[in-house]
């Protein structure tokens, strides 16, 4: 058969699929058959099995036995739609039509019945808390032609551990211990009871099993969930100590765990600051076990080195990372920048900001403000200047502090023109500059015979007042109109203005008296009375 003829054929089963589902979905179950039978499409082997798998059937499971017996009558089913059958009913908790159906294929022969119809089975009993019937339904596997062994076992214990009730773990381990003389346990069965202490936090039983699992399968890098299930279950009943002594015993054996504990092992080290232990697990994991770091992991390291002072390796895990596909974000630059900034690098922060910018990764307001600082204090205004037009031009807020380390840094420079220009800005921009701030600004610029340019940024901060003043009473204004055409009344008090604007009006009117202090100051010195 050529490809557009199978083409043809897949979407013509698909068509009829589609149409059986639209009747089950449909009609009562009652009235299933008769529809079907008057819908003038046949039905084939793999159509049904389509159907079957659908959520339609698992929803309306007494439509799916009605399509099931109409299909049968047509064709042979196969052993996958027979056992579809039967996870349907399991599903519904329809548990005597599902060893109904069970039987049916025993007495056809049995063949369909494998360990995969048991898991189903399993797994239905277990969802719905009936584990001692998913017990002795494995106890029964043998009449129905199916031999017990690891895996149908594996299945059993993992359906009874799938749940969150408590005492699951212990019931798996119980039916391990009365099954194990006759079924010999293998690597994955270990390493499902072990993720079941894990998952109830018993540290004790999961040690306990481990040593079991090693005197009955040995050592294999195959058993990596087991691993670790158990070293998480430790790091989890806080014995980190008992967790590297056994991960020290793995690697010895050539038996790491996966990547699930050594996130959660970084995790813990890096929230304990133990650079020593942090340092250790990360080269086993890259070198040892070979496995690649997510991006958490390496934030949460590059974070640690840079705290310890080891910025160094920070920026050595920042190029390595491109290659492992893991590509940096802003709190990787952001850490490793604030480490800089920490250790005074001054050289080294200026040119790592130029690879932020290339990047496109922006310092945090933090970091400007800091870094701002740092340029300033080290005399270097004009890389401070760069950071204050990176925040400019990319709109970093707050901003306030930032402008309050620029305005300081560039006065002790006695950059008088730059004091005026960015102060100018900073007003465009509204941002507030602290008063010890004007305060400084004024004994500088007095000192250093610049008073002109104190008097210039005295003005711009009246105005501003002002005019904020003069807004406010306008909006005011125009809200007591309104309340007055609507009929406001007072409380008796006179003022028709909220307890929020209150607060407001009297704040403004202080910052006016205080600029109008400013402006006679400023008089007096045109008349040559300051000092």
């Amino acid at each position: 058969m050529s490809a557009t003829e199978e083409g043809q054929d897949g979407g013509e089963s698909s068509h009829r699929a589609e149409a059986f589902l639209e009747i089950l979905g449909r009609v009562q179950p009652g009235d299933a058959e008769a529809e079907l039978s008057s819908c003038g499409i046949g039905p084939t082997a793999e159509v049904a099995e389509q159907v079957l798998r659908s959520g339609v059937c698992y929803s309306r499971p007494k439509s799916a036995v009605r399509f099931f017996i109409w299909a049968g009558r047509s064709v042979k089913h196969t052993g996958y739609a027979r056992n579809l059958l039967v996870d349907i009913l399991g599903k519904a908790g329809m548990f005597q039509p599902m060893w109904d159906a069970v039987r049916s294929m025993l007495q056809d022969g049995g063949g369909h019945i494998t360990v995969a119809t048991f898991a189903s089975i399993f797994s239905s009993y277990c969802a719905g808390g009936n584990l001692k019937e998913a017990v002795k339904a494995f106890d029964v596997m043998e009449r129905y032609g199916v031999k017990p062994d690891a895996a149908a076992l594996n299945s059993l214990l993992s359906a009874m551990c799938r749940g969150r009730e408590a005492g699951r773990a212990q019931a798996a381990h119980d039916m391990f211990e009365r099954v194990k003389g006759s079924v010999a346990p293998d690597g994955d069965t270990f390493g499902i009871l072990l993720e079941a202490w894990e998952k109830e936090g018993n540290a004790q039983r999961a040690v306990s099993t481990f040593g079991e699992m090693v005197l009955r399968v040995g050592w294999s890098a195959s058993y990596m969930p087991a691993y670790d299930a158990l070293l998480s279950t430790l790091l989890g009943g806080d014995q980190f100590g008992e967790a590297l002594k056994f991960l020290q015993v793995m690697r010895s054996k050539g038996c790491l765990p996966g990547l699930k504990f050594f996130a959660r092992a970084i995790d813990l080290v890096v929230r304990k600051r133990d650079y020593a232990n942090a340092l250790a697990i990360w080269q086993m994991m890259v070198s040892d076990a070979g496995l690649v770091p997510n991006l958490p992991m390496y934030n949460a390291m590059i974070d640690l080195c840079c705290n310890v002072g080891n910025t160094d390796y920070a920026l050595h895990m920042l190029d390595e990372m491109p290659f492992n596909g893991v590509f940096a974000d802003s709190n990787t630059y952001n850490s490793i920048l604030e480490g800089l900034i920490k250790q005074r690098k001054v050289r080294e922060a200026e040119a790592f900001l130029a690879e932020m910018s290339k990047n496109e990764q922006l310092p945090s307001a933090t970091n400007c403000a800091a870094v701002i600082s740092m340029f300033s204090k080290e005399f270097n205004p004009p890389a401070a200047i760069d950071v204050w037009r990176c925040i400019v031009e990319h709109h970093i807020t707050p901003a306030d502090d930032s402008a309050r380390e620029l305005i300081v840094g560039l006065l002790d420079f006695g950059r008088f023109a730059e004091v005026e220009k960015y102060a100018d800005e900073m007003f465009d921009m509204r941002i507030e500059l602290p008063q010890s701030t004007i305060d400084n600004m004024k004994r500088t610029c007095d000192k250093a015979g610049k008073r002109h340019t104190y008097d210039h940024i005295a003005r711009r901060l009246k105005r501003r007042v002002a005019g904020f003043l003069c807004i406010h009473l306008s909006n005011q204004e125009s809200s007591k109109s309104c309340m007055r055409q609507q009929g406001y009344r007072n409380d008796g008090s006179g003022s028709v203005l909220g307890d929020g604007d209150q607060w407001i009006f009297a704040f403004c009117f202080v910052l006016f008296v205080f600029m109008d202090g400013l402006n006679c100051s400023i008089h007096e010195q045109d008349n040559g009375f300051h000092g």
